[in-house]
């Protein structure tokens, strides 16, 4: 190859090379706060992280991947958080005892990125129990809750391997309790 034609080349790969480094650049500052974004049109506001009720830490990362510790619903009059699912509460208020419960992992989840819920690769397990009678058999619709949370979010990288189980009891009379482990970019 003729010197000329050598440098030529290399001009133009380098051209090439920076155009799409430029293009990348682009497509990740107009992709930046999508989820954010999708908050906003879901009508979501997180509240503030919660902090852990005795000695334990809310969250854990390890490489990439993070542990979010066992969270508990937000309690109000209209949505009531505590009681037992068959007996005080219907199967509709502890699936929105699940969702709030999933508004503070995602809460938790966000306060572990920074900020910057862009960087959920997708949601890898969850693992909810529901305070409940010993003959109640719809765990898995109030678990729905926080699943159809995750995936109304994120699309289909909210959805996870899951585990919907029934207790006798909970911590400070909650309904719903769900641990999570999610994967995010380092």
């Amino acid at each position: 190859m003729k010197r000329r034609t050598f440098f030529g080349a290399l001009g133009t790969g380098a051209f090439v090379a920076s155009s799409l480094s430029m293009v990348k650049s682009a497509m990740a500052k107009t992709d930046s706060g999508a989820i954010e974004g999708r908050l906003r049109e879901l009508n979501i506001t997180l509240p503030e992280a919660p902090g852990p009720m005795a000695a334990y830490v809310p969250f854990r990362l390890t490489g990439n991947i993070l542990y979010i510790a066992g969270q508990g619903p937000i309690h109000s009059d209209e949505h009531p958080g505590l009681g037992r699912v068959g007996d005080t509460l219907t199967t509709e208020q502890g699936y929105h005892a699940a969702r709030t419960t999933g508004l503070n992992i995602l809460a938790q989840l966000k306060k572990a990125c920074g900020g910057d819920l862009d960087r959920v690769v997708q949601c890898v397990q969850i693992q909810g129990v529901v305070k409940c009678t010993d003959v109640y058999k719809d765990s898995p619709k109030v678990i729905n809750g926080a699943s159809e949370l995750f995936r109304d979010v994120f699309g289909d990288r909210g959805l996870a391997a899951r585990a919907a189980m029934g207790t006798n009891a909970l911590p400070a009379g909650i309904a719903v309790e769900i641990l999570s482990i999610w994967e995010i970019k380092i």
